[in-house]
């Protein structure tokens, strides 16, 4: 069986194998330094698990977008980044009103709810207004050319933003309700923490059960199958690809709102990192499957909070908080290494990859 094994390995496998085993062998290793030091406490490890979870849920939710697209039309749509940044800023603007009026205040739950309708309009308004004049006339072209259109909508969608608001960093009001924390099993949770990762999971879980359970939600897998077949079936594949687009808008600008109550700003570039993220998160879970993204998206948010102190302080690095990115990326690579299809992908025949 080895000797099979061995002789169907090329030098490309052979090489990608030893990065893999050095990468595994070295977070082995940073991990039993640290965690043998004592330097970190319970309680520190426990506030990094924590602000993972809630930072991978805003990463899932973005992700979402990502792998909703890919599913039904094969593309990487770029701009979800600036799809993602356009809802919370433009929402930023009604929300500080509200907050100078005293209504924010006075009505926080409401005044949230407005603001998250707001952020979710909007960007679903911009989603769909870029598939129906970026995507849609390209859909029969090859598929390099929607790419370098996405790429291309991207860079228009964030400066257009830039001129309309401005280039500075805006600060989203601080709500007094939203201040503080509190102790769950002995872990202490800051509220923000708390609204984040309860309202993601709500988000997460609605969309799941209208993806497996709806009729608009079946014709969306159907269409993800064989978008020939589902057409000759009766499915109406523009009004599904328009549905898709406007769900994984309003997802990214839920997630920009619970971004701005965690980070409490928005500027013109702040869709840039957490959408190469959340990509990243698709791509760990496996583009393409809804449940893949929601996993990737979380298990990256706590990878790149608990890794850098875990694996890196222990090898010796100093500042390892500041390789957090890399830390980030490099876990991607050591993923698709042993699992290339992602954590939950399958592998896809050769017509639909």
């Amino acid at each position: 069986m080895l000797n099979k094994l061995f002789g169907r390995m090329t030098l490309a496998d052979a090489a990608m194998y030893t990065v893999g085993l050095a990468l595994t062998g070295a977070i082995v290793a940073g991990s039993v330094a640290t965690l043998s030091s004592g330097k970190y406490t319970l309680a520190q490890w426990q506030d990094l698990l924590i602000f993972g979870l809630a930072q991978g849920s805003i990463y899932a939710l973005i992700a979402l977008g990502y792998t909703l697209v890919y599913g039904v039309l094969r593309m990487i749509n770029f701009a979800h980044s600036e799809v993602f940044m356009s809802g919370p800023y433009t929402a930023y603007f009604f929300a500080r009103y509200l907050f100078n009026i005293g209504f924010l205040e006075a009505q926080p739950v409401a005044g949230l709810l407005i603001v998250s309708a707001i952020s979710m309009f909007t960007s679903m308004a911009i989603a769909l207004t870029v598939e129906r004049i970026a995507y849609r006339p390209l859909r029969k072209a090859p598929r390099l050319v929607p790419l370098i259109t996405a790429i291309g909508a991207s860079f228009f969608l964030q400066y257009t933003f830039r001129g309309l608001y401005g280039s500075g960093i805006d600060r989203y009001p601080e709500l007094a309700i939203l201040k503080g924390s509190f102790t769950v099993l002995g872990v202490r949770v800051l509220t923000t923490q708390a609204l984040v990762i309860v309202a993601a999971a709500l988000a997460m879980g609605l969309l799941y059960a209208f993806v497996m359970l709806s009729k608009t939600g079946k014709a969306m897998r159907a269409v993800s199958e064989d978008k020939e077949t589902a057409q000759l079936m009766g499915i109406d594949v523009d009004r599904i690809i328009t549905t898709t687009f406007a769900l994984g808008g309003a997802l990214a600008g839920a997630a920009g709102v619970l971004y701005a109550i965690i980070f409490g700003q928005v500027q013109f570039y702040m869709g840039f990192v957490p959408g190469i993220k959340a990509f990243t998160s698709a791509v760990l879970g496996g583009i393409g499957n809804v449940p893949g993204a929601m996993v990737g998206g979380l298990f990256l948010g706590v990878f790149e909070s608990v890794g850098p102190s875990l694996f890196l302080d222990g090898l010796g690095i100093p500042a390892p908080n500041q390789l957090k990115d890399a830390i980030a990326f490099t876990m991607l690579v050591f993923v698709l290494i042993f699992r290339p299809s992602g954590i939950l992908g399958e592998r896809l025949a050769t017509k639909k990859a």
